[in-house]
């Protein structure tokens, strides 16, 4: 279960983010750090029964540092305000379809898919889109995933579809995409639920037809 404490730590890192009151809190950050962590070693194995293609992926490999690179940022905070978590096969550096759950006060969501992949991964989810649009279409349109998520994130969606495919191509806009995700925002309330890992469960069942889709363009070539 993750405690209010947790996301009290968060907070307090937000309005003091520095290395001087990050050490001096330490003990805060090693308690918080290790609540996620047994979140997410109950969370894995019942994800891997959900979907096997993901593996056994161990914890350390999945969850995120919270200790951020600054050098090419103008925001020179040292450290992220949130505790992340991608599940995928191997951890959280694949480009396989995966589970993301992200805590952070106010602004936790669940999520899932392919975040950013690169050309050649890019390309191979393009093409399967191309010539299954219809299945696809089918799958993002479906009663329960707009139910639990409207529709797939636009955040880095790009304005005119890749040259590359014919332009009269009906469902060219589902080519425009550069990321396949999909995300479900989470009140606190309910990350503090002792039923959250039940309701993360139900989520990420509903992007297991995606997430066949995806596997598919990039292991079946």
């Amino acid at each position: 279960m993750i405690t209010k404490s947790t996301f009290e730590f968060l907070s307090d890192l937000k309005e003091n983010n520095t290395r001087e009151w990050f050490q001096g809190n330490k003990n805060r950050y090693e308690k918080a750090k290790g609540e996620i962590e047994g979140f997410l070693s109950k969370l894995i194995p019942e994800l891997s029964k959900l979907d096997p293609a993901i593996g056994a992926p161990e914890v350390k490999d999945c969850m995120f540092r919270i200790y951020k690179d600054v050098r090419f940022s103008k925001d020179k905070s040292p450290y992220k305000t949130n505790f992340g978590a991608f599940v995928g096969k191997g951890g959280r550096k694949t480009t396989q379809p995966g589970y993301y759950v992200h805590f952070e006060p106010g602004q936790s969501f669940i999520a899932g898919g392919i975040y950013m992949p690169p050309p050649d991964v890019l390309k191979l989810m393009r093409n399967e889109i191309y010539f299954n649009a219809t299945e696809f279409r089918k799958i993002i349109e479906s009663k329960e995933f707009r139910m639990y998520f409207g529709k797939l994130d636009e955040f880095d969606k790009m304005k005119k579809a890749p040259r590359e495919y014919p332009a009269d191509f009906p469902d060219l806009d589902l080519l425009m995409y550069r990321s396949i995700i999909v995300s479900k925002n989470v009140n606190d309330e309910v990350v503090h639920s002792p039923k959250y890992l039940e309701y993360v469960l139900e989520v990420s069942k509903a992007m297991l037809p995606m997430h066949a889709f995806l596997a598919r363009a990039i292991n079946n070539q």
